[in-house]
C-alpha cells in the first residue's frame, strides 16, 4: 500500500483565493484535502464543500495555531503518512508540492519548508514588505545559530511533515497564536528531526493573508521566547511541557 498524503488548509475568510490554491494542487497526487475553517465571515465553507474538500468548522475563532491543531489532529485521525500544510490564500505556489514531498518520501528530510527567500531581489519583487524581509532575515539567522540549522526561511506557511513528527512533538501544548509555527520547528529540532527547505516563490497581494506590524512584533518576541526555553531545556535549567514527547517514554534523538 502506498503512502497517504493529506493536505491541510487552515482557513479564515479565504473565499477569494481558495479555489485558485486548490486548482494548483497536483491532480492525482493528493489523497485528501482537509480545510479547517476558523469561523470565517465569508463563503469559505460553502466554496470548500462545492470543491469536494473535507470541511471542519470551528464554531468560534480559535486563532491560527488553534486552527492548525485541528488540522493535524484530523490528518492523523484520517491515516495520513505525510501531511502538507498550505495556506489557502494563494500566497504559495502549490504546484511545487510534489517537489517538497519528494524530500520526505526519499527519507532525506522529516519536515520540508517552502522557502520564500531564494534571493533578496526575488522576495522583494514578489511583494514582501522590506521591514518583513529584514525581520525574517534576523529571526532566521538567530534560529539557525541556536538550533544548529542552515535554513533559508523559518517562517514559511508551506510545510510538509512526516506522520512521525506530528505523533512525537506536543503540538497540542503550543500557542493558539501565530508563534505556533515557530514552536513546531523548535520542537522538531529538539527531537532530532531533519529539517530542510526548497525555494517556493511567494505572492503578496491584497487578498493574501499577512500579519501586520504589531502582530509581527509579538510573533518575533514569541519566537525568541521559545528559543530561550529550548536553550534552558538543553542545558538542564528547566523542563517545559513544550518539549515532552506525545509518545510516552520517548526521548530526543
Amino acid at each position: 500500500m502506498g503512502r497517504r498524503l493529506i493536505v491541510v488548509m487552515p482557513a479564515y475568510n479565504a473565499e477569494a483565493t481558495l479555489e485558485r490554491t486548490w486548482r494548483d494542487l497536483p491532480s492525482g497526487g493528493v489523497d485528501e484535502v482537509i480545510l479547517v475553517d476558523d469561523a470565517s465571515r465569508d463563503g469559505t465553507v460553502a466554496l470548500a464543500r462545492r470543491l469536494g474538500l473535507t470541511v471542519i468548522e470551528h464554531s468560534r475563532n480559535r486563532g491560527y495555531g488553534g486552527n492548525q491543531k485541528t488540522c493535524y489532529r484530523a490528518a492523523l485521525d484520517r491515516g495520513a503518512d505525510i501531511v502538507a500544510m498550505i495556506h489557502p490564500d494563494y500566497q504559495y505556489d502549490a504546484r511545487l508540492l510534489p517537489g517538497l514531498v519528494a524530500f520526505v518520501e526519499l527519507g532525506i528530510c522529516d519536515v520540508v519548508l517552502g522557502s520564500r527567500i531564494r534571493s533578496r531581489r526575488e522576495a522583494l519583487d514578489g511583494g514582501m514588505p522590506g521591514w518583513k524581509y529584514v525581520a525574517n532575515r534576523g529571526l532566521t539567522f538567530v534560529e539557525n545559530v541556536v538550533l544548529g540549522q542552515n535554513l533559508g526561511d523559518f517562517h514559511s506557511g508551506f510545510r510538509v511533515f512526516t506522520r512521525r513528527i506530528l505523533e512525537t512533538i506536543p503540538f497540542e501544548a503550543n500557542s493558539d497564536d501565530f508563534v505556533f509555527d515557530s514552536q513546531v520547528l523548535v520542537q522538531a529540532a529538539y527531537f532530532g528531526f531533519r529539517i530542510g527547505d526548497a525555494p517556493v516563490p511567494a505572492r503578496y497581494f491584497p487578498e493574501a493573508s499577512s500579519i501586520g506590524f504589531r502582530q509581527s512584533v509579538r510573533y518575533g518576541l514569541g519566537t525568541l521566547g521559545i528559543l530561550g526555553r529550548y536553550v534552558a531545556q538543553r542545558m538542564g535549567l528547566g523542563r517545559s511541557p513544550l518539549f515532552q514527547s506525545r509518545a510516552a517514554g520517548s526521548a530526543p534523538a
